[in-house]
């Protein structure tokens, strides 16, 4: 909307059906617009301030988020690398077992006869 001001007495002479984006300009004199403007910039920063507050807040929970699952890859990582580790040991074990089985005669099969009591 677009009103226009009458300079000696602050009145309105004429209003625009006009879009425009400065709404106050219709509905205040020339005074009470600037005190309406001053209030949006100071409502504005304070919105300003608190959306960038948040924002920040944000940011460093992300950055948090990220740490922590940079931590947490880096643990699986070196639990798969511990884990391919113990198979390895794990198999080399289970052969040495049974070699060491074959080759007692505690654990050589009969010829099926088996003793119990």
């Amino acid at each position: 909307m677009e009103a226009q001001v009458d300079e000696d007495d602050g009145t309105f002479t004429n209003i625009s059906l006009a879009d425009d984006t400065d709404a106050a300009a219709a509905l205040y004199p020339k005074q009470q617009r600037e005190l309406v403007i001053m209030n949006c910039d100071i409502d504005g920063d304070m919105e300003n301030q608190v959306e960038m507050e948040e924002k920040t807040r944000l940011i460093n929970q992300v950055l948090e988020l990220q740490h922590t699952l940079e931590d947490l890859s880096a643990r699986v990582d070196a639990v798969k690398e511990e884990n391919l580790k113990l198979k390895s040991e794990n198999q080399v074990l289970g052969q040495y077992i049974e070699n060491l089985m074959s080759a007692s005669s505690v654990f050589q099969t009969t010829d099926g006869k088996s003793k119990r009591k």
